[in-house]
């Protein structure tokens, strides 16, 4: 993007993304209903679609068709919202709110959230199989969503989030955790369209590379901040919740202020990677802005 108005393209990205949901997403009257009703309630509940916008954002500046960002960008947004899903379940962190409705298991059971979740899963990689690309270029988007979901990535993480329940960790240990939970299907976000535009310069890719990891973090940093300090409202969900559980947050390990200075940095990290991308990237820098500087 090197013009225009960045909110009206976040607008417009958010829009091709929910339109691909729904489309992608089997209708809720097809049996078994009840499950698909679940898969629909969970993916078309709203949200910023911030991965999906990432997707949209590096794709553009990469030269990329729409066609295939979009099952890219749709098949991110199934695996985050099936991470919520299974997040939000009495095993994990037992939330009755997300994005101020009732949570799956609430809303239906848990039982079908369970299995809502798995299906949102499974659906992403059957977008991507089916994107109109490459057979190299899909198979490198399902190796790479594929990582960023499993152990190495966001299981991984929240494996280690569960496990590190009123146990004390350092700052390290818990930005290790954080680059696995959230970070890593951030850096996702970043590298499927690169998967899909084989041509690009090694130094782009090694720019959004350390982008992508730097706003990762910076990501989860705002994330447990808010979870202090942040407006129930805006959020869609209670605050408070990581401090009732005992959860190693980077506030409660660093203090509020380290937490905030400690963003900031990630923030001007991530700037500075694409910074020699020039005004192509502006729309990525645009972003990342928007994401650490957000209040829900």
């Amino acid at each position: 993007m090197t013009g225009g108005d960045p909110a009206a393209r976040l607008a417009m990205y958010q829009e091709r993304v929910e339109a691909g949901l729904a489309a992608r997403l089997p209708p809720a009257d097809q049996l078994p209903q009840r499950l698909h009703a679940a898969m629909r309630y969970s993916a078309l509940g709203g949200g910023k679609r911030i991965r999906p916008a990432l997707v949209y954002a590096t794709g553009e500046m990469l030269g990329v068709g729409f066609d295939a960002l979009d099952a890219a960008a749709a098949a991110v947004e199934m695996i985050h919202v099936y991470s919520l899903v299974h997040d939000d379940l009495p095993a994990m962190d037992n939330d009755d709110l997300r994005r101020g409705r009732p949570t799956c298991h609430r809303q239906f059971d848990d039982a079908t959230a369970i299995l809502a979740g798995d299906a949102l899963q499974v659906l992403a990689f059957e977008s991507l199989a089916e994107a109109p690309a490459s057979a190299a270029a899909c198979v490198g988007m399902i190796r790479t969503l594929g990582a960023a979901t499993g152990t190495r990535g966001m299981a991984g993480g929240q494996a280690i989030d569960l496990g590190a329940v009123g146990r004390t960790l350092s700052a390290a240990d818990v930005e290790e955790m954080h680059r696995r939970k959230t970070g890593a299907l951030i850096e996702a976000s970043i590298a499927l369209p690169v998967a899909l535009a084989p041509d690009t310069a090694p130094a782009t890719r090694s720019a959004l590379g350390r982008f992508a990891a730097a706003l990762g973090l910076a990501f989860q940093i705002v994330d447990d901040i808010l979870d202090v300090e942040g407006d129930p409202g805006l959020l869609g969900k209670a605050v408070g919740a990581d401090k009732a559980r005992h959860k190693p947050t980077y506030p409660a390990v660093a203090g509020m202020e380290q937490a905030r200075a400690r963003a900031r940095a990630l923030y001007a990290e991530a700037d500075a990677a694409i910074a020699p991308l020039g005004a192509r990237a502006a729309m990525l820098a645009w972003l990342a802005a928007y994401i650490v500087g957000r209040s829900s």
